[in-house]
């Protein structure tokens, strides 16, 4: 479970890695179009729909690599047992928040659907860029779920 989740983290890493490329080359490029007087239409919703998927889809892998910021000067003098369960505390809280995130992002996409809205210059919708943010913090609770494995493990052992 741990590779899958792992190995599936990473690949919507380097998406989420295009797309910060993609959007790069589209500031880039509207800003040199601009000195031509030939803007990029609907620059503005691109890089929004890209930064999306960019924080949607990077925030698994970055909880697998340990890259979210903890705070451990109080936990980090306890036994090891104290401090998984802690760890399995705040896991439990974070998985629920985080279903709740993706259910609400998932529910958002579905009213996006039914009101047919579309961004307002390129006519895109915004439900499937929703959909995957949606996603991507699903697999952050696939992340969680092994951490918390892991965390009931050390308090057992311990």
């Amino acid at each position: 479970m741990a590779r899958f989740v792992t190995k599936i983290s990473q690949i919507l890493d380097r998406i989420a890695g295009w797309a910060l490329v993609a959007t790069m080359v589209l500031v880039v490029g509207n800003i040199i179009l601009r000195l031509f007087k030939r803007p990029i239409e609907g620059t503005y919703e691109w890089v929004g729909f890209l930064t999306t998927l960019v924080i949607g889809l990077a925030v698994a892998y970055c909880a697998v690599s340990n890259g979210h910021i903890a705070i451990t000067f109080l936990t980090e003098r306890l036994s090891p047992r104290v401090q998984a369960g802690i760890d399995l505390a705040v896991g439990l809280v974070s998985l629920g928040f985080l279903l709740l995130v993706s259910w609400q992002l998932t529910g958002y996409a579905a009213s996006m659907i039914q009101s047919g809205e579309v961004a307002p210059t390129t006519n895109v919708p915004f439900y499937p860029f929703i959909y995957l943010a949606a996603f991507g913090f699903l697999v952050y609770c696939l992340v969680i779920l092994v951490d918390l494995g892991e965390a009931a493990r050390k308090v057992v052992r311990k």
